[in-house]
């Protein structure tokens, strides 16, 4: 079997990562490699870069990362992971501007159908235009 996407979940709230993980987990299956980066080391809300860079190695089998974020620090924080894990790894991650949650669950479903990394990502982006009421 080839190896599929990972997805990190970025947040400030370690809660929220973990939540995120969680639901996105339920929907796409055990094999999908998912993990999240919330919080500071010490508890408090915030991104830690060290940590994005533990997800994004423990996730990455080979077929690329999706990294979604849920506020614009938490881009910074990835940005820095990215250059401590360098060029050749960072060729490999997609950095997602889609919803997190509803981001988190279209790609890691698309991901545990074998997508590539492109339309793993694309599904992220466009989870933004998912209708969410009827009509």
């Amino acid at each position: 079997m080839e190896p599929l996407v990972g997805i990190v979940i970025v947040s400030h709230s370690a809660q929220i990562a973990a939540g995120t993980v969680e639901l996105a987990r339920q929907m796409a299956g055990p094999e999908l490699r998912i993990e999240g980066a919330g919080g500071m080391p010490d508890g408090s809300l915030g991104t830690d870069a060290g940590a994005i860079m533990g997800a994004i190695q423990a996730v990455d089998a080979g077929a690329g990362v999706l990294v979604l974020v849920d506020l614009g620090s938490a881009v910074l924080a990835t940005q820095t992971a990215l250059e401590l894990l360098g060029d050749e790894t960072a060729a490999r991650i997609r950095l997602s501007g889609g919803p997190l949650v509803e981001g988190a669950v279209v790609a890691a479903l698309q991901a545990s159908l074998g997508d590539a990394l492109e339309a793993v990502h694309a599904a992220a982006e466009g989870a933004a235009a998912l209708p969410k009421l009827p009509g």
